[in-house]
């Protein structure tokens, strides 16, 4: 168990960031919070340099894509407080057809390559960043792969139809 609660945890972020942030629950104790891109960066300052959170490991940045939200890319941020043992996750999501969003390279350096990977796979695009470009597929490739914007089998396939399965 963590020095710190979820609760007070919570209350230290309201003090600075009243109305600012929603609560998306605690699912499994991992306390969620949502936010607006124009409050990311501030809030992530926060979190590693205040000196009682000191959330100073950035564990996992990712995105994730809902595209039957109104809101369709996330933007996911993992961080860790190993001084009071607590974890918390972060979520913004961008609107359809703007997806860009503040790097956060200017408050670890670390994020560097999970911000590529994230633009490599989602195509979120991270202003700012002092490399952004594929990492892991081929850079004349036009899609972003983790995208749900293609059908998952072709209709047209004659090896699937129901009839060589008995069906």
């Amino acid at each position: 168990m963590g020095k710190i609660t979820n609760e007070e945890l919570l209350n230290k972020i309201n003090g600075k960031f009243d109305q600012q942030i929603t609560v998306v629950g605690e699912p499994y104790g991992l306390l969620t919070i949502e936010t607006a891109r124009e409050q990311i960066i501030a809030l992530l300052d926060f979190l590693k340099n205040d000196t009682v959170l000191q959330f100073i490991y950035l564990t996992d940045l990712t995105g994730i894509h809902y595209p039957e939200q109104e809101k369709p890319i996330g933007i996911i941020y993992h961080l860790h407080s190993l001084v009071n043992n607590v974890r918390i996750r972060i979520k913004v999501f961008l609107p359809d057809g703007d997806f860009h969003i503040p790097t956060a390279t200017t408050v670890w350096h670390g994020a560097n390559w999970m911000e590529r990977e994230t633009y490599d796979f989602f195509g979120v695009i991270f202003d700012g960043h002092p490399d952004l470009r594929r990492i892991l597929n081929v850079d004349d490739m036009t899609a972003f792969p983790m995208r749900k914007e293609f059908p998952l089998e072709d209709p047209n396939r004659v090896d699937k139809k129901d009839y060589f399965f008995g069906r």
